[in-house]
C-alpha cells in the first residue's frame, strides 16, 4: 500500500479525530465515532480520498 499521509497531516489527522471522539463521549453522542476515521488514516497513513484527488503529502512515496 503507498502512503499518502504524512508528517504534519499525520499529526493534524490525530489531533482533530481525538478532539472529535472525546466530543462525542462527552456529549454522549454516537457521532463521535466520525473521529475514528481521522485516527485510522493517521495510524495507517493512507487516506482514499487522498488517492481519488491524486494528493499526497509525503515527498518520497514508498509501498512495500
Amino acid at each position: 500500500m503507498v502512503t499518502n499521509v504524512c508528517g504534519m497531516e499525520k499529526i493534524i489527522r490525530a489531533v482533530l479525530g481525538t478532539i472529535i471522539v472525546l466530543a462525542g463521549l462527552y456529549y454522549s453522542s454516537w457521532w463521535g465515532a466520525i473521529g475514528l476515521i481521522p485516527l485510522l488514516t493517521a495510524a495507517v497513513g493512507y487516506c482514499p480520498i487522498n488517492q481519488v484527488f491524486s494528493f499526497s503529502s509525503c515527498s518520497l512515496r514508498t509501498s512495500p
